[in-house]
């Protein structure tokens, strides 16, 4: 099976696009090369692209490229990142990131990653408002929050500390200062922060252990960390990717643009934030099923032809996931005592809150849940369900009258919908697997 491309790389320089793209393509992330924007917009018509990387070289030529570009493949949102040559060169507000030549391809695969689920949380926003049949303008006005930016930076004073701060306050940025780690987690518990600056110092291993005590808070989990390297410490980026650092200044990087990274990271992460707090503030929609959450069964068939018909338009994958619960000797007994009644709410509860924000819950009967899940592949949706159903599994519900707890399990099935197929059709086939428990999902 081919390789679906999901990184479009458009330049005239040769070298750099094959160099590029077999970098980014051993990482993972399949290219797609373009040497003219005409091309570049046809394929972002035409294919899946998620994101686009332009580099500098001929970028002066291309009259307003970064719209064009977003454009080209609407109604699907996708990030536009440039890669930039000349330090000297002032940047428009419109590119969602922008790198220097030495930015390590890792680095660029996290930062696209990131970009990329933020735009189909935003999909998921406009194609539930549709769903919801409503306006929502103060949800806008939510969206447009025009607070500062706040940016916690976090290590000892560096004699490029009071110029990044005075540049970011330029940029209208609030910048809090940590000198410990202690102190860091202080400001974190108390204040909420839109991006957090690393200085690596003498002793680069404090910030990373900084940076993955952040991702094992949940609250904190989606911050986005830029770590600033000393010129005379050298350290394991994959490592550091892997600890939890979301961009890396390298020692060459200049004041101007590692403020300019750290203000599009806070940006990004607010309205990412935002859009998210959003999308489960509708949970409590007087539409949705009081219960649980969740979607009820035909606002959630309405909701997924939408997204059925959202996902042809926009060239994205969407997934389906039936849970139903099994029927054990444990759940039997609960059923006749009228226990597993009770514990359906908190059950669907903890499904609504096991996905992700852009994900769609639905209640289909007592026993019998699914998720839409766009822009998922069949197998990242069977993954879903099986985790889900492990969380759940290790949970003990009460059985009443002084009996021991018992504990429910779900069998799982998925599907993928396939071109031109109607949603119901791929839901049926999710749901004829947990009908028959032996059968693979499909």
């Amino acid at each position: 099976m081919t390789l679906q491309a999901r990184l479009l790389l458009l330049s005239r320089d040769e070298s750099w696009l094959h160099t590029m793209g077999d970098e980014l393509d051993r990482l993972g992330m399949r290219t797609l090369i373009a040497r003219e924007p005409d091309a570049a917009y046809a394929a972002l018509a035409d294919l899946p692209i998620e994101a686009v990387l332009v580099d500098e070289t001929g970028q002066g030529d291309w009259k307003d490229i970064e719209p064009q570009l977003r454009a080209a493949c609407s109604p699907r949102r996708i990030p536009v990142i440039l890669m930039r040559h000349d330090d000297d060169y002032r940047v428009p507000d419109g590119w969602d990131m922008v790198f220097t030549r030495q930015a390590h391809p890792q680095q660029i695969v996290v930062s696209i990653e990131h970009l990329v689920r933020a735009c189909i949380a935003e999909e998921e926003y406009d194609t539930r408002r549709e769903t919801f049949n409503a306006d929502l303008q103060d949800l806008e006005i939510v969206l447009e929050n025009q607070d500062p930016l706040a940016i916690l930076s976090i290590g000892q004073p560096d004699p490029e500390y009071l110029a990044i701060t005075h540049s970011l306050r330029e940029k209208g940025v609030d910048v809090t200062a940590a000198l410990s780690s202690y102190s860091a987690f202080d400001y974190l518990h108390d204040k909420t922060f839109d991006a957090v600056l690393l200085w690596g110092g003498d002793q680069p291993s404090e910030s990373l252990s900084i940076a993955a005590g952040m991702r094992r808070n949940t609250r904190l989990y989606h911050t986005p960390v830029l770590l600033r390297l000393n010129k005379l410490v050298e350290v394991d980026l994959g490592n550091a990717f892997m600890r939890g650092v979301n961009d890396i200044a390298n020692p060459n990087a200049k004041v101007g643009e590692i403020a300019d990274r750290l203000v599009r990271l806070a940006r990004t992460h607010r309205r990412q934030l935002t859009i998210r707090k959003t999308l489960e503030n509708m949970r409590h929609h007087a539409e949705m099923d009081k219960g649980t959450g969740l979607f009820g069964r035909d606002l959630f068939a309405a909701h997924l032809a939408r997204l059925s018909k959202a996902a042809t338009e926009r060239h994205r994958t969407l997934s389906i996931c039936v849970l139903k619960i099994a029927e054990t000797p444990d759940v039997a007994r609960a059923r006749s005592r009228k226990m597993l009644d009770k514990a359906v709410p908190q059950i669907g509860s903890m499904v609504a809150r096991l996905v992700r924000a852009e994900d769609s819950g639905g209640r289909l009967s007592n026993d019998v849940f699914a998720l839409a899940l766009p822009a998922t592949s069949l197998d990242a949706a069977r993954s879903v369900g099986e985790r889900i159903s492990a969380v759940v599994s290790c949970t003990a519900f009460d059985s009443g009258q002084g009996k021991p707890p018992y504990v429910v399990e779900f069998i799982v099935g998925a599907a993928q919908i396939q071109d031109g197929e109607p949603a119901a059709a791929a839901l049926t086939r999710a749901a004829a697997a947990v009908g028959n428990p032996d059968r693979e999902a499909v």
